[in-house]
């Protein structure tokens, strides 16, 4: 009776895009909230659903290697935050820094201040959000659009970024293991991480504890190749321990 349950939670959420838990707790009056939540639970584990503050949204099967930008931004928001608020301590006014396409950035640029920056982007929501801001020249790199997460790459992209000196640069993942290290789902964004690896000055992971464990099918590239990793301080000891014998700081 229970996988029943879930998989009608699971169908009732794909074909409304986005529900509370009052909705789904009204569909069994007779189960119990925390049995609600409990299925709730069960089928973000399983990959069906992304649960958001009061409810939950259903995760994209048009990608298969991510969910679509707009479930993705409400998942391991809190985290995201957190890490936004500690890399805003690497920033220096004045400075070239490059903001990757995904959430985390997203967070990032949400929390930045109005200070003199020139900022490269690869996400035009990125850009727009930043936009709200007097202070910083933003400079948005064309491309093809990924619409599932508002990421341009290619050729052009590439041409652009290898003509900029990058004083910092914040990338974002979607996956680590410690055989793959850091991954993506697409060749043209790994590109693009790639090369702005190897240009900046300072390269600086973001990946929250949700995205240890997870192998995309493109690496970019691996610990010792950043210089710090903001994440949640919820990261497992061995990657810890790897990354400070790495010299790499952990914050």
């Amino acid at each position: 009776m229970n996988q029943i349950r879930r998989e009608s939670i699971g169908k009732y959420i794909r074909e409304k895009g986005a529900v509370t838990v009052k909705e789904v707790n009204a569909l069994f009056p007779d189960v119990s909230l925390m049995t609600i939540h409990r299925d709730l639970e069960k089928l973000e584990e399983e990959g069906f659903i992304v649960r958001t503050r009061g409810g939950a949204m259903p995760v994209s099967q048009s990608n298969g290697t991510e969910a679509k930008l707009e479930t993705r931004m409400q998942s391991h928001m809190r985290a995201k935050r957190r890490m936004a608020r500690k890399a805003l301590k690497l920033i220096q006014e004045g400075s070239a820094v490059f903001f990757d396409a995904g959430t985390s950035n997203m967070a990032l640029a949400q929390t930045l201040p109005d200070i003199d920056l020139n900022i490269f982007t690869t996400g035009p929501n990125i850009a727009m959000e930043l936009s709200k801001l007097t202070n910083p020249t933003i400079h948005m790199c064309g491309g093809t659009l990924n619409r599932s997460n508002q990421a341009v790459s290619g050729a052009s992209t590439l041409a652009q970024l290898s003509d900029i000196n990058i004083a910092i640069a914040f990338i974002g993942v979607s996956g680590y293991t410690p055989e793959g290290g850091f991954t993506c789902g697409k060749e043209d964004e790994m590109l693009v991480k790639r090369l702005v690896m190897g240009k900046a000055a300072r390269k600086v992971i973001l990946m929250d504890s949700s995205k240890y464990g997870k192998i995309l099918p493109y690496t970019f590239g691996d610990v010792g190749d950043a210089d710090f990793i903001v994440s949640d301080n919820e990261l497992p000891e061995e990657f810890v321990r790897k990354a400070q014998e790495a010299d790499v700081t952990v914050l």
